[in-house]
């Protein structure tokens, strides 16, 4: 007799048969914009191609929304020797600070981001170090003209199908330019975004308490590969680390374990029962992978990611955690705070989240005969005692409420003592990733 497949097993195959279709759409749409971009180029060599998108491809075919994706147009500029000047930089780790891209007076090579059209002079003072400001409002203005001119030219001369790419959102007013490109039947949007590349690790950054989630050297290495700057105002850039996450998330693929099908599975059930298919404000891919990236820290145990309802329930703990605290922190600026103050009813979404984790099974489901004749998921004892949770009182996640559920899962699920230690510890850790005492 056919051992029958768990619904977690099920759901989880339906979401990978997409997979495969996600990223061939997101390919066929990246090679229509890739090639507007290779005319950019081809008009203003100050704007390059980024042909590394292997990262974003990767991630396109996790998530299930159709929220934009970021294409990067790096410019051929040296980094290194821009002045950055940062005139309100907050205190050690709280945030990326804005700055102002300034050329050096006597600097070799940027005679080219000195055009009016990018610059904008300084007033002339003795002892001033810099001549000007490379301006992101600038930029933006330059590389949109480019686009319509390189889009018109791609069009006359057939180098992308008709049809595959809408400029008509070109003319909002925002910090990148949004592109509407057809990949097959499915249509995705991309945030066009001028960028600096900087070559260097910031200082600013923490990823220390990321560690114990990553074999020794790894995270090093991937923060190593330095950072962005990307538009923040019309006059000022900012640190983006959008690129480091991906590279961290795709690491933790690399790792044996359900991480990244726990993050599949969350996604999926956010875009349909959280969020209403997409049609109510709620949490992004890019809150989940925050949640997977601190859950992996505070799990880095490969056995505690072996089973896949296990790790879906390490997920949902972390991110019940910062719901009832309404605090998610950025994985690199931990005093970062990722949720919204505003706009998003985050004590409705907890309750959401905590029904999905105490009667998974009415989500567990693509379409009405998704499941057929499979028995509903069984949550045992020790995972419906950590599910008990008050979410009218968020104090609780700051107390030692957390050692009354870990006696009772200790009662029911754990007999080894090193484990039950191991988890006060870990939520010891968690109530200080809420914003309670450590």
């Amino acid at each position: 007799m056919a051992v029958p497949t768990s619904p977690w097993h099920h759901y989880l195959r339906a979401l990978r048969s997409r997979q495969a279709p996600r990223v061939q759409d997101f390919q066929r749409a990246e090679d229509v914009l890739l090639a507007v971009l290779e005319r950019v180029h081809a008009l203003d060599a100050r704007f390059v191609v980024d042909y590394s998108r292997d990262a974003e491809a990767f991630q396109f075919a996790l998530r299930s929304s159709d929220d934009p994706q970021d294409m990067q147009v790096p410019l051929r500029v040296d980094a290194e020797a821009l002045l950055t000047e940062e005139p309100d930089a907050p205190e050690l780790g709280d945030g990326p600070a804005r700055c102002r891209l300034g050329i050096p007076r006597e600097a070799a090579g940027l005679e080219r981001w000195t055009a009016d059209d990018v610059f904008s002079a300084a007033p002339s003072e003795d002892g001033a170090e810099g001549r000007g400001y490379l301006v992101p409002g600038k930029v933006l203005s330059v590389l949109k003209e480019l686009l319509v001119a390189a889009i018109v030219h791609c069009r006359h001369h057939s180098l992308i199908p008709p049809g595959s790419l809408s400029a008509a959102s070109l003319r909002e007013e925002q910090l990148h330019l949004s592109l509407v490109v057809s990949g097959g039947w499915r249509k995705i949007r991309f945030n066009v975004v001028p960028v600096v590349r900087k070559g260097h690790w910031e200082p600013a950054l923490e990823g220390a308490h990321l560690s114990p989630g990553f074999p020794e050297g790894m995270l090093d290495r991937i923060l190593g590969q330095g950072v962005d700057l990307v538009p923040a105002s019309v006059q000022d850039w900012s640190t983006s680390t959008d690129y480091l996450l991906t590279r961290l998330l795709q690491a933790l693929g690399s790792l044996p374990g359900h991480r990244l099908d726990g993050l599949c599975i969350l996604d999926r059930v956010s875009h349909e029962s959280w969020r209403d298919g997409g049609q109510s404000p709620g949490l992004t891919f890019s809150h989940l992978k925050a949640v997977l990236l601190w859950a992996s820290a505070l799990f880095p145990s490969p056995e505690d990611w072996a089973d896949l309802q296990g790790a879906v329930y390490r997920l949902l703990v972390v991110l019940l955690c910062c719901l009832a605290t309404q605090h998610l922190p950025h994985p690199l600026w931990p005093r970062l705070n990722l949720l919204p103050t505003s706009g998003l009813d985050l004590h409705a979404l907890y309750q959401r989240v905590e029904r999905f984790a105490s009667q998974p099974e009415a989500s567990l489901r693509l379409h009405a005969t998704h499941l057929g004749r499979c028995p509903p998921p069984r949550l045992d004892h020790g995972i419906k005692a950590l599910l008990q949770l008050p979410a009218s009182d968020p104090a609780y996640w700051a107390t030692a409420y957390f050692d009354v559920l870990l006696d009772k899962f200790q009662v029911f699920n754990i007999q080894d003592q090193e484990r039950v230690s191991a988890m006060h510890s870990i939520f010891r850790k968690t109530r200080a990733l809420g914003g309670g005492e450590s």
